[in-house]
């Protein structure tokens, strides 16, 4: 017991004395750096307990690690809206050659006797690449400001300029395209269109209407040449068709 209470004087003495030294550096116009033992305890409660209260009410870390989960979760249509927002003809471009290879691809698989056709393909995907990507994007957004409404009467307009103007249009150049790259000459690519381009707006008025009034009607304008080139797909199977057929014989 006197060991003990030895002991425990001890320690309560150079306590007071620690203390004393501390107090006596505070009030002598020593700062809290240059009293090795303060900083040092200062060091450990303004580094390491802030830090701990800073990430648990949401650090720029933790806000950084949430953004870039919720940006990975997005995937690849995060990509994709992205570029359509910095590049949006190049984008749209791209999207509508790639819906027509692939058309023109399932088209040759399921009527095609002859072996595969690359060049063919290669004809669908500049189309859509260097024409009907581009055209698209100017045509929706034209109608988005000429016909701004979403109302049924304003969307029942746009789907008849587009059966009516952008339809036929598109359609005469498709052919044309493709039996100029054949070596079709002007008078043969002429009889190829009245052949073929009245059968094909005419099955056009029965598939079309319904995608157009989706289109218009519930799907945003910077969108409407995805869900348009989406729909084509089926579309563009049937048209890579009548395009392939045999010229008219001129004899």
């Amino acid at each position: 017991m006197a060991s003990g209470g030895s002991t425990l004087k001890s320690l309560t003495k150079r306590c007071l004395l620690r203390l004393s030294s501390d107090s006596h550096s505070l009030f002598h116009g020593k700062s809290f750096n240059e009293s090795p033992h303060i900083s040092q305890r200062w060091r450990v409660y303004s580094f390491s307990f802030p830090r701990k209260l800073t990430s648990f009410k949401g650090s720029p870390t933790l806000r950084t690690f949430s953004t870039s989960s919720s940006s990975s979760k997005v995937g690849l249509l995060g990509w994709y809206l992205g570029k359509l927002e910095s590049n949006p003809i190049i984008t749209k471009s791209i999207t509508t050659s790639i819906i027509f290879a692939s058309a023109d691809f399932t088209s040759q698989m399921i009527a095609s006797s002859s072996g595969y056709d690359f060049i063919r393909t290669l004809r669908m995907a500049g189309y859509g690449l260097l024409l009907l990507g581009p055209s698209q994007h100017l045509w929706f957004n034209f109608l988005s400001k000429a016909l701004s409404k979403r109302d049924m009467l304003t969307t029942f307009k746009k789907m008849f300029l587009g059966q009516a103007v952008f339809g036929p249009l598109t359609t005469s150049v498709f052919f044309s395209y493709n039996a100029a790259l054949q070596g079709e000459n002007a008078e043969e690519i002429a009889a190829r269109l009245k052949r073929d381009l009245l059968p094909t707006l005419i099955n056009g008025a029965m598939f079309w209407p319904s995608c157009d009034f989706v289109t218009y009607k519930f799907v945003p304008v910077h969108l409407q040449p995805l869900m348009n080139s989406s729909c084509a797909y089926i579309w563009t199977i049937y048209l890579t068709y009548m395009a392939s057929l045999n010229k008219v014989s001129m004899e």
